[in-house]
C-alpha cells in the first residue's frame, strides 16, 4: 500500500454568524494515496470549498488533523504551512485565474520562478506540460487567445509546474461544455497516471464522478463514501 498523500482525520470546522456557532464539518475523515482521484460530491452550501481549503492549507480546522505525505501539519505554524502549500499542492478552480497579461508559457513558468527556479530551467519544464495538455503550439498565445478549455489545460498546467503531491481541484470543469469538461478531465486523468498525482476534486457533475475510481459525499459535516 501507498503512503497516504493526504489525510483528514476528525476534521471540524465552526463558523460564527450573528452571534450563533454555526459547524459545517463535524468530524470529517478522508484519506488519499498517491495516484488516486476522489471525486467529491455534496450539495451547495455543505461544505466542499471550505474542506478543500482545509486539505489544501489555506484554511484552519476547528479541529482535527491534516497530514500530508504522513507528516501531521502543525495549525499554528503559519510559515511551514505556507511552504508546503508551494511546494507539495497545486490548485485548480472553476475559473482559470490565468495572469492576462502573460503568455500560457509565462504563466506556467511563473510558480517556478516564485520558488527560485532558474528562467531556463521553467521554461523547459512549462514547454514539456503545454505539450502534456496538447498545447505546445499555443504557448506564446495570451488568455484571452484561447478558448475556455484551453485556458482550464493551461490552469492545470500550472497547478503542475512545481511537481506538486496533492492537487485540490475545485469545480475545474464546471465553467465548460460537455464536451470541453469531457477533454479536459481526459487530460487531467492522463496526467495523474503518468504522475502518480493525489487528487481530491469537487464536482457537481455526476456523470464525471463516475468516471473517477472513487468518490465520497460530504453529507451532515461529515463524508460519506
Amino acid at each position: 500500500m501507498n503512503n497516504p498523500v493526504l489525510e483528514l482525520k476528525k476534521i471540524t470546522k465552526i463558523f460564527s454568524q450573528g452571534g450563533r456557532q454555526l459547524p459545517v464539518l463535524q468530524g470529517a475523515n478522508l484519506t488519499i494515496e498517491a495516484g488516486q482521484m476522489v471525486a467529491l460530491l455534496g450539495p451547495s452550501g455543505s461544505g466542499k470549498s471550505t474542506l478543500l481549503q482545509i486539505a489544501g492549507l489555506l484554511e484552519k480546522p476547528s479541529g482535527g488533523e491534516v497530514w500530508l505525505n504522513s507528516a501531521r501539519i502543525a495549525h499554528d505554524d503559519d510559515t511551514t504551512r505556507t511552504r508546503l502549500r508551494r511546494d507539495m499542492i497545486g490548485f485548480v478552480y472553476q475559473y482559470h485565474h490565468l495572469l492576462p497579461e502573460f503568455s500560457a508559457l509565462e504563466n506556467i513558468m511563473l510558480p517556478q520562478l516564485m520558488v527560485k527556479i532558474s528562467p531556463r530551467v521553467a521554461r523547459v519544464r512549462a514547454r514539456e506540460l503545454l505539450r502534456a495538455v496538447g498545447l505546445a503550439e499555443r504557448a506564446d498565445h495570451r488568455p484571452g487567445q484561447l478558448s475556455g478549455g484551453e485556458q482550464q489545460r493551461v490552469a492545470i498546467a500550472r497547478a503542475l509546474a512545481n511537481s506538486p503531491k496533492l492537487l485540490i481541484a475545485d469545480e475545474p470543469t464546471g465553467n465548460l461544455d460537455p464536451a470541453t469538461a469531457d477533454h479536459v478531465f481526459e487530460v487531467l486523468t492522463q496526467l495523474v497516471a503518468e504522475s502518480g498525482l493525489a487528487v481530491l476534486m469537487a464536482t457537481h457533475n455526476h456523470i464525471l464522478a463516475q468516471k473517477m475510481p472513487r468518490a465520497v459525499t460530504l453529507s451532515g459535516g461529515q463524508l460519506v463514501a
